[in-house]
């Protein structure tokens, strides 16, 4: 009792059954601290905490790809769509008639294909009988040959015997008269030849011309019926496109269009906010970046269900700057009364898809996270 501290040594002399309760309290103090701190270092330490977290998802902003007048409008703000569901319907008249108009330009360029095949034919047909034209008119001219030939000796022989009295000059003249006509007949002929090989020439010019338009190509692969086509798959795309489908599924939200509203394409008709694929973006401070990695399990609680939901998620990555730097009016850290202010980075957070579809989720409702950065 000597070493007894002299404080207690007089609570004890005054009421000992005070002085044990108070050794007592004192030693359940040192016990719940120890206990507490080992606690903290098995599993706490290594865990930061922010509750400056956010639900996130990638909307969908539903834009018309041609403008035109609304007849139709199958949803209403917060009703869940799935993907492929109709949104919007406008008004086709138009669309129907250009797709008429494509359909009637395709058949049209079908029957000019045909008629172009039928011309080169033709044109074909026609250059072969040149031909056989340019063989006829030969043969003219060597007969025309062949008679000029015979009257040149028969007014040669009846020129050489008119001096000796046996021709009469009635009988030379008719041999001459006969000899420039077989001139002429001869000369007649050439010039045919020279037609018909012309003529030969100008059809075979044709039936090229013709057959390019249709050489090397079928019905199927003409150029000008291609064309058609594509008008025609326009058209008909540009019909499509006056039903609006919902490009993925989620929740109608800011829906700005009335049934009879004129709207142009691309004007903002509707946001679809997912409900599948969210993440959460949790603001941490600069202080507590050193060691989270992605990677890492991240444990998070919403306002929503309070602490009784918990879900797990993933850090997948780290923005590349913090919200101060690409805010709209950066601040300016030059000026003589700058006051350092401690910067938070967001930390996108990948979420258990089951665990969303359990306890749904919406975008834009606050988290809390932890990461364990001893992972």
């Amino acid at each position: 009792m000597a070493d007894m501290n002299p404080a207690l040594a007089i609570v004890d002399s005054a009421n000992p059954k005070r002085g044990r309760a108070l050794r007592l309290l004192a030693g359940v103090v040192v016990i719940a601290a120890l206990v507490a701190t080992a606690w903290w270092a098995l599993f706490q330490r290594g865990r930061v905490e922010t509750d400056n977290a956010y639900v996130g998802g990638e909307t969908a902003l539903v834009t018309p790809q041609l403008p035109g007048t609304v007849t139709e409008v199958m949803v209403g703000g917060t009703q869940a769509v799935n993907a492929g569901d109709v949104l919007v319907v406008l008004d086709d008249a138009d669309a129907r008639i250009a797709v008429a108009q494509a359909e009637a330009a395709l058949a049209q360029a079908r029957q000019r294909y045909g008629q172009a095949g039928a011309l080169a034919e033709a044109a074909t047909a026609r250059a072969a009988g040149r031909t056989a034209d340019i063989a006829a008119a030969r043969s003219r001219l060597t007969e025309a040959e062949a008679m000029l030939a015979r009257v040149k000796a028969e007014f040669d022989r009846r020129q050489t015997l008119a001096g000796s009295g046996a021709v009469s000059n009635e009988e030379l003249g008719a041999a001459r008269a006969a000899l420039a006509a077989a001139v002429a007949t001869r000369d007649a002929a050439r010039t045919a030849v020279a037609s018909a090989q012309d003529t030969a020439r100008s059809a075979a010019g044709d039936a090229a011309a013709a057959a390019a338009l249709v050489r090397g190509t079928t019905i199927s692969t003409a150029p000008d019926i291609r064309a058609a086509e594509a008008t025609l798959a326009r058209a008909r795309l540009d019909l499509d496109r006056t039903v609006i489908k919902a490009p993925v599924a989620g929740i109608v939200t800011n829906r700005n269009v009335q049934v009879g509203q004129r709207v142009a394409g691309g004007a903002p008709l509707m946001t679809l906010v997912p409900t599948a694929g969210l993440f959460v973006d949790a603001n941490f401070k600069e202080s507590q970046l050193e060691r989270i990695r992605v990677g890492q399990t991240v444990e998070l609680t919403s306002d929503l269900y309070g602490g009784n939901v918990r879900y797990t998620g993933k850090v997948v990555g780290l923005a590349g700057g913090t919200g101060a730097a690409f805010s709209l009016i950066p601040a300016q850290n030059a000026t003589g009364n700058w006051v350092k202010v401690v910067q938070r980075l967001p930390v996108r957070i990948a979420l258990d898809e089951a665990e969303v579809k359990a306890n749904p989720l919406r975008v834009g409702l606050s988290m809390t996270a932890v990461v364990d950065t001893r992972e």
